[in-house]
C-alpha cells in the first residue's frame, strides 16, 4: 500500500496505521473513522481496493464467518456480497485463507 500512495513504508505506517496489542505480541492496523470503517471506506467502496491488504482481500472468509451458517447470514447486513454473485468452491475459499496465513504481520 506505500506503493500505492508513492511513500515510504515507515511513512505509511506512521499516517495510515496504528499499533494493535494482540497480548503475545503487537502488529500494525490500519487506522479506523471515528464509527469503525477503515479509513480508505467511502462512499460505501474501498478507495485502495486493487492494493488492499490481504487481510480486507480475504473477507468475508474469515474463519469466524465460516463458522456456520447463521454467522455467515448475519454478514448481509454489513457486506453487501454475501449471498450474491460468483460462488466459491471450499477449496478457493482454503486457499485464500492460507495465502493470508502465509502473509507476514508487520510486528513490532
Amino acid at each position: 500500500m506505500a506503493d500505492f500512495f508513492s511513500i515510504a513504508v515507515p511513512v505509511f505506517l506512521e499516517k495510515y496505521c496504528r499499533i494493535v496489542d494482540i497480548g503475545a505480541f503487537k502488529r500494525y492496523s490500519l487506522r479506523e473513522k471515528d464509527n469503525y470503517d477503515c479509513i480508505f471506506w467511502e462512499n460505501g467502496k474501498c478507495i485502495v481496493y486493487e492494493s488492499r491488504p490481504r487481510q480486507c482481500s480475504s473477507y468475508p472468509f474469515w474463519p469466524a464467518n465460516l463458522m456456520d451458517a447463521e454467522a455467515w447470514n448475519s454478514l448481509q447486513t454489513t457486506c453487501p456480497g454475501i449471498n450474491q454473485g460468483k460462488k466459491h468452491s471450499k477449496k478457493d475459499i482454503k486457499g485464500v485463507l492460507a495465502l493470508r496465513q502465509e502473509e507476514p504481520l508487520i510486528s513490532l
